[in-house]
């Protein structure tokens, strides 16, 4: 086991030498026509080929032909809208996407060469998914707003999601000796692909895979996130119960891992809140509960509050550090809601502007003009390791909307386009 997972480097994740089924007497022959734009067998075999060395977890024809398909659409619609990528354009996407493996756009053409598939294949491919960003920007760009709430709550689940320390797992190798690589990868690939249970993946374990674990369905005992090797690790948190790894070519062999289960911890602080509120002594219960009536968010009380605004207190701090009365009537209520606590002959109005984690309370707080109340002093002035900024989270939920507006922009392509088979 020690062995295997050391040797894993998916720095470059190219695979060589996979083999192609036997083409059909016409190379060039249309298999499909989409808006009377022909897609040849030829195209879909070099797709699949283009598929495998990338590392698709489908590469059949199918999927192959699906791909090519969409890339159609793509171009199509760029074109609609007079998108065309420039010569500089196409090489600077040659490299980025080259780059991902640890090489440049030379390096991984020729990898591409020896794997026979032709440079145009990834030209084809890069353009249709540059010229598809500039289309999905002009179209939909506009239509994606993250708003301040959904950070907040995205930003809360991260906060309160266990980090992942341990792990149980099962183990697939399978021999690949000299000249039976190609053998041993389409193997991993097709077991990966067939998305197994864990029962199914027991199965092939015992039937191909070469070391002792085999006897147990590949079953491992729960091992520590930290001792897998460090390029192991994200690969693995990124599954979740139940699922399997992409095929990772290692030395001599293939290997697949199964998740069965993953462990974690909260970490510190996590359940902690940090409260924004506000408090106003008044001469009577009834005075309390008339402002607090009247009053609509936090910044509406100065106003409401009349001559007694400069009495208005304004605090934020950690739950611990509230009074008991008051902490434990602010736990009721919602932000820009208020609450009034009897207090000897008067009352106090409370009234909450905003609580959230306090791994994620941010050193900028919305404050008023009025003098200082000590709301800056009261905020984490340094970030906590491991929690994303408000930017970076807010970034991760317009990738996903965008993400999911273009590919209901394609589903949209492909409902409308003619597209028919000889």
């Amino acid at each position: 086991m020690r062995h295997f997972l050391s040797g894993i480097a998916l720095a470059a994740v190219i695979a060589t030498g996979a083999g192609a089924p036997a083409l059909a007497q016409n190379l060039f022959a249309p298999v499909v026509y989409v808006n009377d734009s022909a897609v040849t067998r030829y195209e879909v075999d070099q797709r699949m080929r283009f598929m495998r060395v990338i590392g698709a977890p489908d590469a059949s024809a199918a999927a192959a032909e699906q791909a090519l398909i969409d890339d159609r659409l793509r171009v199509q619609a760029a074109r609609q809208i007079g998108v065309e990528i420039t010569p500089e354009g196409l090489q600077a996407g040659l490299e980025e996407f080259a780059g991902r493996a640890g090489l440049d756009a030379a390096g991984f053409i020729a990898q591409l060469e020896r794997a026979g598939v032709e440079d145009g294949v990834f030209r084809d491919f890069v353009e249709a998914g540059t010229v598809w960003r500039e289309v999905v920007r002009a179209r939909l760009l506009a239509r994606v707003n993250i708003t301040d709430a959904e950070v907040d709550q995205e930003l809360q689940r991260v906060i309160e999601t266990p980090i992942i320390d341990r792990v149980l797992l099962s183990e697939l190798i399978i021999p690949a000796p000299p000249g039976q690589e190609a053998q041993a990868l389409a193997l991993a690939e097709r077991i990966s692909a067939s998305r197994p249970t864990e029962a199914q993946f027991a199965e092939a374990a015992r039937q191909y895979s070469a070391v002792p674990s085999a006897e147990a369905g590949g079953r491992l005992e729960m091992l520590a996130l930290d001792n897998l090797p460090p390029s192991l690790r994200p690969i693995i948190t990124a599954l979740q119960p139940g699922q399997t790894t992409q095929a990772l070519p290692v030395e001599g062999a293939v290997v697949l891992f199964h998740l069965r289960d993953a462990q974690g911890t909260l970490r510190p602080g996590a359940r902690e809140q940090v409260l924004d509120y506000m408090t106003l002594r008044l001469a009577s219960a009834g005075d309390a509960a008339a402002l607090a009536a009247r009053v609509r968010n936090c910044d509406d009380l100065y106003v409401q509050a009349g001559d007694a605004a400069p009495q208005v207190q304004r605090q934020t701090a950690s739950q611990g550090a509230i009074p008991q009365g008051i902490a434990a009537r602010l736990a009721s209520l919602d932000a820009d809601e208020a609450g009034v606590i009897p207090a000897g002959a008067g009352a106090d109005l409370v009234m909450l502007c905003s609580r959230q984690p306090a791994l994620a309370a941010q050193p900028q707080v919305a404050t008023t003009a009025l003098p200082d109340d000590g709301v800056e002093a009261a905020i984490p002035q340094s970030a906590t390791p491991g929690i994303p900024t408000r930017d970076q989270v807010r970034d991760r939920l317009f990738n996903t909307r965008i993400n999911t507006a273009a590919e209901g922009l394609l589903a949209d392509l492909r409902a409308d386009a003619i597209i028919r088979r000889p």
